[in-house]
């Protein structure tokens, strides 16, 4: 039984050689498409990475709203591609840039001055509603991670 079961599978990968040294060469020569996926069309202008970032009683003239987009840069941010650069590196599976401080989470009892920023709009296809502020260890490190996309504020 095991000779007979060995023979049929000697035929099949012999039959399968076969089959592969018929192909043209040729076959194996196409160039490949230009783009990696040429049958789907761009993403639309919605599904770009864009942010709104708002800041407040942040001194020093940083105040203000900028418009920050990536992949390409641009927009009205002072520092697009430093920002850009800064969220892509804190972007991966199951990873989120803006997540919130961890419930019950030990902060130490330091304030990092009034100043508060607002992030809205699209990143990585999803939407944003997030806010910064500097009332604790844990709310200025979590602020202080996500410079140059919010201003870097003394501590």
């Amino acid at each position: 039984m095991f000779r007979r079961l060995a023979l049929t599978a000697a035929a099949s990968a012999a039959a399968s050689l076969a089959v592969l040294a018929a192909a043209p060469p040729a076959a194996y020569a196409e160039p490949l498409p230009s783009t990696p996926f040429p049958h789907m069309p761009p993403a639309p202008e919605r599904d770009r990475d864009r942010l709104t970032v708002t800041v407040s009683d942040a001194g020093d003239g940083l105040d203000g709203t900028y418009e920050l987009e990536c992949h390409p840069e641009g927009g009205s941010h002072p520092d697009a591609r430093g920002a850009c650069e800064r969220l892509d590196r804190r972007t991966g599976w199951g990873e989120d840039p803006f997540a919130p401080i961890e419930p019950k989470r030990m902060c130490t009892m330091q304030y990092g001055g009034p100043a508060t920023a607002r992030v809205t709009g699209t990143w990585a296809g999803r939407p944003v509603n997030v806010s910064y502020t500097r009332g604790d260890g844990c709310e200025i490190a979590r602020w202080d991670a996500m410079v140059p996309v919010l201003p870097k504020l003394g501590s």
